[in-house]
This record gives structure tokens, C-alpha cells and sequence, in this order.
């Protein structure tokens, strides 16, 4: 009798072919996706675990305030912290200067503060007899977070020993002609990562800041600039890297500022938020204690078709005691601004109102 062959459909996915990565700082996704944390917790959870691994995030900048500054410092220090190489370009004449800016990760003490902090914010109350369970799930959800995200504090600076060593390439585009040399440096970094079959043995991160600025010569080349975009794109799908292009969309011509969005596989932008905007301040709660907003334009779809449903698209951005950012939807205040009441808490049919009783 033959032996029976197995039959192997040809919509089956290989699921040997892809294994659990062993650096810290990448965890598994959906569909073969792996993810690197962007440096702030609340935004890798609003894009679904982070940024995917070889795509290209964009930026748009505010012309008001340098926000974008924020999310681009993170993003390197999370790489530095986790000994991932980083390649950072700016139009600054001397943009390792710019390495003693980045945030240093908060001790346990400043992580366990925050916690509770924000466990009394949003009024969590726990039966004494759960709460022995509750710790354990924290602390083991701690650990699995400080693998992959950590918390940053704004107000003390990296240590000199993440970003002195050799694994850090910095390159100042203010007085390059064209991006070719931008373009010769992005493909010999990411020369060095390789992707070989889910085969991970390190990753590298490159950051651009402000490309096009007006204080470069790159600012008048649209066209040039833009192919380097698309190489830089389709070099990143096969390497194990990801990178961050912040650009002031004002500058450019509304054409090509839609093409550079179209390249993009996640899309950005920060606002600054007016100076005393009572009209905002009544319509938002926590409108004091906001900087600006984040709002998700575009988030990567690698591996799949089925399109990621958000729940917001625009999020505000607070600094937590001045020192961590935290990103939150947006809610709307009650209507009485004066009294602070709820929809629930209102007077109810049969009371009265300014413009008199109410009749059925």
C-alpha cells in the first residue's frame, strides 16, 4: 500500500520559518510582523504593539512648537538603551551635540510612583482579598514592558556611556548638495541588518530630523528628495530596522506633501495647542495639563490587507509631572463648565431650566 502524502495547501503559512526574536526590544506581532517600541508606552499601544520592523514612519511637524522633537527623542534613546545601532541625521552643524538632549530611563522608584499615581487618577479600587493577585500581574507585566518599552524621564539627561561608543553614526545634512551622501550612509548602515528569514541577531535605527529644512540646501531639491524617500523605503523592507523622517510640511508644496505622505507607512503629526483657547478649554477636561496633540493619520499594514480600526485619531499630549509623556483620547467636558455636573447627574424632567419648565 502507498504511503499516503500529506496534502499541504498553498494558502498554509510556514509558521516554522518564522521564530520568536531573542533581542530585547522586539516582540511578535500578528501575521509574521515583529515590533519595536517606539519609546512611549501609550503609543505603541495606540498603533497596535509598536512600530513594525522595517518600515518607514513620518512625522509632520508644527511650525509653532517642536513637538515632534519629543517622540524623535524617545525613539533614539529607547534604541541606545537597548544597545540597538543608531544612525541619526539632522541639518544642525553638530548633531552628536544633540545626543546629550536625549531622556534617561526613570528608576523603579519614579516607575512606581507613576503607577500609583495613575491608578489614582482613574479612581481603581480593588477587594482586599484580589489584591495579592493584582500585584503579581503587575509586576509580571512590568517585567515583559521593561524588555520591550521603557519609560523615559524628561528631566534627566542619558548617560554619556549609551551614546560615546561606536554604535552611534551621526551625519549633518545642512551643507550636502544632494542626498546622495544621506542616501550612501542609510545603505551602508542598513547593510549591516540584514533580514534572513526571521533570523535576528541585532537591529539598527535610523532618525532623520527635519529633512528639507529650509537651513539645508536639500530644501529646493523636491524630486530628489522624494526618490531617496522611496529607496530608503524599499531598503528598509529587507533589513531588520526602522526609521523616523520628521519634515515641516509647511514648506512644502501641497503635491508634495501628499506624495511624501503616500510614502509613508506610519503618518504623524503634533499641533501645538493656542496660548489661553478658552473656546478650547471649555470643550476638552485636562485642558490645562495638555502640550498638544498627536493625531494618527496612517499606521503601517505589513503582512496583511485587513485595515487597523483606531478608536481616536486624535490624542492629547501631557507630560505626567512634567517629566513622562502620556497620550490620551480626547474628552469632551460636561456641558454646565461652571458646576462640573454630568449628563447623569442634570436636572431631570420635571425640574427646571433657564428657559422654563419643560412641557410634554
Amino acid at each position: 500500500m502507498a504511503a499516503t502524502k500529506t496534502r499541504i495547501s498553498s494558502f498554509s503559512r510556514n509558521i516554522s520559518a518564522v521564530s520568536a526574536p531573542q533581542l530585547p526590544g522586539i516582540k511578535c506581532g500578528p501575521n509574521g510582523t515583529f515590533f519595536v517600541s517606539s519609546g512611549i508606552p501609550d503609543l505603541d499601544k495606540i498603533l497596535g504593539g509598536g512600530f513594525a520592523l522595517g518600515s518607514l514612519v513620518m512625522i509632520m511637524e508644527d511650525a509653532e512648537a517642536p513637538h515632534h522633537m519629543l517622540l524623535l527623542r524617545n525613539f533614539m534613546s529607547q534604541g541606545l538603551v537597548q544597545n540597538q545601532p543608531l544612525l541619526y541625521a539632522s541639518p544642525a552643524k553638530d548633531p552628536r551635540g544633540f545626543l546629550g538632549t536625549l531622556p534617561c530611563p526613570s528608576s523603579s522608584k519614579d516607575e512606581k510612583s507613576r503607577n500609583h499615581d495613575t491608578e489614582q487618577e482613574k479612581g481603581l479600587r480593588i477587594a482586599w482579598q484580589y489584591k495579592k493577585y493584582f500585584s503579581e500581574n503587575i509586576d509580571d507585566h512590568k517585567d515583559s514592558k521593561q524588555e520591550f518599552c521603557n519609560d523615559f524621564d524628561l528631566r534627566k539627561p542619558l548617560e554619556r556611556h549609551f551614546y560615546s561608543g561606536q554604535r552611534v553614526d551621526c551625519v549633518s545634512i545642512k551643507d550636502s548638495p544632494n542626498p546622495a551622501t544621506l542616501h550612501d550612509r542609510c545603505a551602508t548602515f542598513l547593510a549591516q541588518f540584514p533580514r534572513n528569514d526571521g533570523n535576528f541577531s541585532c537591529m539598527g535605527r535610523i532618525a532623520i530630523q527635519s529633512l528639507c529644512a529650509p537651513q539645508c540646501e536639500l530644501s529646493n531639491m523636491d524630486w530628489d528628495i522624494l526618490s531617496f524617500i522611496r529607496s530608503l523605503k524599499s531598503m528598509l523592507r529587507s533589513a531588520n530596522a526602522v526609521a523616523i523622517i520628521t519634515f515641516p510640511p509647511s514648506l512644502l508644496s501641497p503635491s508634495f506633501c501628499k506624495r511624501w505622505q503616500h510614502m509613508a507607512d506610519v503618518l504623524l503629526s503634533v499641533k501645538a495647542i493656542p496660548d489661553e483657547d478658552k473656546e478650547l478649554g471649555k470643550l476638552l477636561t485636562g485642558y490645562q495639563d495638555m502640550v498638544g496633540f498627536l493625531n494618527v493619520h496612517k499606521i503601517a499594514r505589513i503582512n496583511t490587507q485587513v485595515p487597523m480600526i483606531l478608536e481616536a485619531t486624535t490624542f492629547s499630549i501631557k507630560l505626567q509631572k512634567r517629566r513622562f509623556i502620556v497620550l490620551e483620547c480626547l474628552n469632551q467636558a460636561p456641558i454646565d463648565g461652571s458646576s462640573g455636573t454630568s449628563y447623569g447627574t442634570s436636572g431631570g424632567c420635571s425640574g427646571s431650566s433657564k428657559s422654563g419648565a419643560l412641557d410634554f
